[in-house]
């Protein structure tokens, strides 16, 4: 039998609480200035209203179709990852009181959620991304009480609430293989569905999101070389 959106919870807090490690590879984290910025993403799961129909797959899924995971597709016109599905997220300000504050803040921004349904769950450790030259620190959150959400076509050009279960449904795995100077960068993505835009979550959302499943149990054997 599936588990219960509430069991899924107790899982993410147990594994966060036990000390988090990536399964990849983390850069060194530079320190803050001179160029190198601090920021914070949401990574917020929660039960969506609507139970997914079970069916022969849905039983072999380790976690409840309820459960999902809250996904921005990031503006066009953004300086860095313009167009990417990305964690609500960004710079950290004089007035953020911690981490949290700042996920909580930027979600606010770009999704209009209510902060204070939010349960934060811990933050993960922090990873440097030169691309865009940001140390990012990932909040878990719980949404306790889910509030509605939209893009505020700034930031933000859609919004997504994904079941889980889709994501780590072996059919939605792929390997993204990215060409860049000459180097080769090979990392985990995820297929999104047609009732997403069929996009494709790569880079370092899906290293966050792959890292998470992996460690909490939630993960399925899938093909690696299906690029």
């Amino acid at each position: 039998m599936s588990l219960s959106a509430e069991q899924a919870r107790s899982q993410l807090e147990h594994r966060i609480a036990q000390g988090f490690t990536f399964p990849f590879e983390v850069p060194p984290v530079p320190q803050i200035g001179n160029g190198v910025r601090d920021s914070a993403v949401l990574i917020l799961f929660g039960a969506l209203d609507r139970v997914l129909a079970a069916d022969e797959s849905d039983a072999r899924t380790p976690v409840p179709g309820e459960l999902d995971v809250l996904l921005t597709r990031r503006s066009n016109g953004l300086r860095n990852h313009a167009g990417q599905i990305a964690f609500p997220g960004g710079g950290v300000e004089p007035g953020d009181a911690d981490y949290a504050a700042t996920a909580l803040r930027e979600a606010n921004e770009e999704t209009g959620l209510d902060p204070r349904g939010v349960d934060v769950l811990g933050v993960l450790p922090q990873t440097h991304i030169p691309v865009s030259n940001y140390v990012v620190n990932p909040v878990v959150g719980w949404w306790r009480l889910p509030s509605e959400v939209a893009a505020d076509h700034s930031e933000s050009i859609e919004v997504f609430r994904v079941p889980v279960a889709e994501l780590v449904d072996p059919a939605a795995r792929r390997t993204a293989v990215l060409h860049r100077a000459g180097d080769v960068y090979r990392g985990p993505a995820f297929a999104l569905g047609p009732q997403f835009g069929g996009h494709i979550v790569w880079g370092f959302t899906a290293m966050l999101l792959s890292g998470i499943f992996d460690a909490v149990g939630w993960s399925m054997a899938w093909d690696e070389d299906h690029i």
